[in-house]
């Protein structure tokens, strides 16, 4: 928690902003995403957490709230109040702050991650200011949260590493398990009564987390797994799964075919989903804007003689699945700025896509990569064969 808030700070300075502003209330329903990565406790009542460019770090919270932030000893100061916020803000902020305050808020139109300020308490900050030198020195955080979720610190990367250890023996469990006849259901079971005597969570929903394909009939996407569908000969078992473990998550796709050997139709889909991710990663490393590394990979699957795939090639992961932040993904409305987004060293992104195979299914792969000062390091273990299910 401490290198996280000494990484914010930094932030702040890089980002030209004076201070940055974590304003909420009621977390216990559902807060700001960003406010594990400033301190483990809830929070009631109306809350400012200032970051400042100066290095200070304020939290200024109901009096009820105070102690365990005054215990964690990761705040400069804590200023606790009874009937309302806006006196102690607006003292804090005249200290803070000199002459042309800049102000960021935890707000953006295209990163669901760094949007955690809600209209109703925007609504308020603008009224506690209303009058004052801070009126017109709001302006999106997006910068400093995208960054503060994407890189990654040392001990964040090994819990990463950690997910992705469970992970690949969920994977195994899966081989070994999987039979001629199991449902998509069936399999989806058996990960969730593993992941539970494992004490394992799930990086997205769970009631879709895995997905699970069985043969040309499974629909491709974030579907929830079949009660009838059953996995037969000449079936592509296809899974997508990310777990978490101590917060922090994976997110994988790997594939069996069904058979004593893989015909090569099947091969040669593979061959080309995987050279798509190498291309991809070939093209990752610090500076590149995100829809570069994308065009790598989706210039690659085309001339392997595939369509496009209709999304991203990756995005980032780290106490979920989709952790907001730059996007590996072609400029589409749909990802607002995301793919202009410059990647950075220690960013954790997926590698992801597949193809159909008439009468077979999917072939998807998915891996998770590290960028490194140079380039990307694999951190899955990497998928480079399909794998048999014999029957």
């Amino acid at each position: 928690m401490r290198e996280k808030l000494e990484q914010a700070a930094e932030l702040v300075r890089e980002s030209g902003l004076d201070l940055w502003l974590t304003f909420d209330r009621e977390t216990a329903e559902g807060g700001d995403p960003i406010l594990p990565y400033l301190f483990d406790a809830g929070l009631t009542w109306h809350s400012a957490l200032i970051v400042a460019a100066n290095g200070e770090r304020v939290a200024i919270v109901g009096n009820y709230d105070a102690s365990p932030l005054e215990e964690s000893g990761n705040w400069t100061s804590i200023v606790p109040y009874v009937q309302s916020i806006r006196e102690p803000l607006l003292e804090t902020l005249e200290r803070l702050l000199g002459p042309n305050p800049r102000i960021g808020l935890n707000y953006s139109t295209s990163d669901v991650k760094c949007d955690g300020l809600s209209h109703g308490m925007y609504l308020t900050l603008c009224e506690y200011v209303k009058g004052t030198r801070f009126e017109s020195a709001f302006e999106s955080a997006e910068f400093i949260l995208r960054n503060l979720r994407g890189v990654k610190t040392p001990s964040e990367l090994l819990l990463i590493r950690d997910a992705l250890k469970e992970t690949d023996q969920m994977f195994d469990l899966i081989g070994r398990s999987a039979r001629i006849g199991a449902t998509e259901r069936e399999i989806y079971d058996l990960v969730h009564t593993e992941a539970r005597d494992k004490g394992l969570g799930f990086s997205w929903d769970p009631a879709g987390d895995p997905i699970v394909n069985c043969g040309p009939d499974s629909a491709v996407g974030h579907g929830l797994p079949s009660s009838t569908l059953k996995l037969a000969a000449g079936h592509i078992l296809h899974v997508d799964l990310g777990l978490t473990k101590a917060g922090y998550s994976s997110d994988i796709q790997r594939c069996w075919y069904v058979g004593d050997s893989v015909p090569s139709e099947v091969n040669r889909a593979f061959a080309a989903v995987n050279a798509a991710i190498t291309a991809g990663a070939n093209a990752l490393r610090p500076g590149v804007k995100g829809w570069e590394v994308d065009a790598a990979g989706r210039q690659s699957i085309v001339e392997s003689g595939y369509p496009e795939y209709l999304h991203a090639l990756g995005h980032q992961v780290g106490r979920v699945a989709h952790d907001g932040g730059t996007i590996l993904g072609p400029r589409w409305e749909r990802y607002g700025n995301t793919p202009d987004g410059v990647v950075r060293a220690n960013e954790v992104y997926t590698l992801e896509l597949g193809v159909f195979v008439d009468g077979a299914g999917y072939v998807g792969l998915e891996e998770m990569v590290l960028v490194t000062e140079t380039g990307c390091e694999f951190i899955s273990d990497r998928q480079t064969e399909l794998w048999l299910l014999h029957p």
